[in-house]
């Protein structure tokens, strides 16, 4: 599958983001089925086996071919993954259509995808990260910026896509802070191809997410977070109520180690504390997520229409 096959497909130019503990088979399905790319992360299952049962379920629902809704599997490349050969080989059997590669490089998984014809998108948080990935063979950057939510970055999503855009001629794919249609419509028009949307589906009915965690969401505006390396090791946008119940000092980032494995004890760390992005300010309800992509679209269009005609107005002055 060529870039431009992907794009063609899809309602918006969205990735539901792959969110740690929130994103499962039925957000993919359904999100993929509204239009948009849906994914998820292998650490969601805590087992091998429980990936693949995830993965034939994913297949068997959206199907394949030239027509079938593409979807994404996204795999944590780092060395503390030690489940990262379990689940290649599992990535070698159900053929994701798009492979997103996270806090690692996309090296250990370039052959395998796309030798069946898939494609890599790589997450990066700057500028020397994305031209790393770009050399390992990513088909695309996932430039996740400022206002992301979860493991967070820390660049203008505008100067990261100005930035990327410079030297790399592969999918660009941005996160940070967009939750409605003109967020989408003004990311691509800064030269985006695609747009991670993830705190905005969290507040989704198919989210696996604490219900907890979606009622926050929807109760919470920009000024209930905090970027800590506190929970992780690496910096991480969280929801400031959930780590005081959990007894957490956001301030204090030298007592957790990193890890991300898929190990019970690991999740459990996560289960209490709650990440969120910028983009919770405008999210007002729990919906359904084809509700969720039908608003997304509405706002895109209303979005693009009103750019056109401020566009008239300037022509006509110049």
């Amino acid at each position: 599958m060529v870039p431009s096959e992907l794009l063609s497909r899809l309602r918006l130019p969205v990735v539901a983001a792959p969110m740690f503990l929130a994103s499962g088979p039925d957000l993919v399905v359904a999100a993929s089925k509204a239009g948009v790319i849906g994914s998820f992360p292998t650490p969601n299952c805590r087992t091998a086996a429980e990936l693949d049962a995830w993965l034939t379920r994913i297949g068997a629902d959206l199907g394949g071919g030239p027509d079938a809704p593409p979807w994404a599997l996204n795999l944590i490349t780092h060395s503390t993954n030690a489940r990262l050969s379990e689940d290649l080989e599992l990535v070698a059997k159900h053929r994701p259509p798009i492979v997103i590669t996270a806090l690692g490089s996309p090296r250990p998984v370039s052959d395998i995808v796309h030798g069946y014809g898939g494609i890599v998108l790589a997450d990066v948080v700057s500028l020397g990260l994305a031209r790393k990935a770009a050399d390992a063979g990513a088909d695309g950057l996932v430039c996740v910026s400022s206002g992301a939510g979860g493991h967070t970055g820390h660049l203008s999503p505008l100067a990261f896509i100005a930035a990327v855009r410079d030297f790399f001629n592969g999918i660009v794919c941005v996160g940070g802070g967009v939750s409605t249609g003109a967020g989408i419509a003004g990311a691509v028009a800064a030269g985006a191809d695609l747009v991670y949307v993830g705190t905005r589906f969290l507040a989704s009915s198919e989210c696996i997410a604490d219900e907890g965690h979606k009622r926050m969401v929807v109760e919470s505006g920009i000024d209930d977070l905090v970027v800590s390396a506190a929970v992780t090791g690496t910096a991480a946008s969280w929801l400031k109520p959930s780590l005081a119940a959990a007894g957490i000092d956001p301030t204090d980032a030298a007592t957790i180690q990193r890890d991300y494995s898929s190990d019970a004890s690991n999740i459990r760390r996560w289960k209490d504390t709650w990440a969120a992005g910028q983009g919770l300010e405008t999210i007002r309800a729990i919906e359904s997520t084809a509700e969720i992509v039908d608003r997304l679209a509405d706002e895109y269009d209303a979005a693009w229409e009103r750019a056109d005609r401020l566009r008239l107005v300037h022509v006509d002055q110049r």
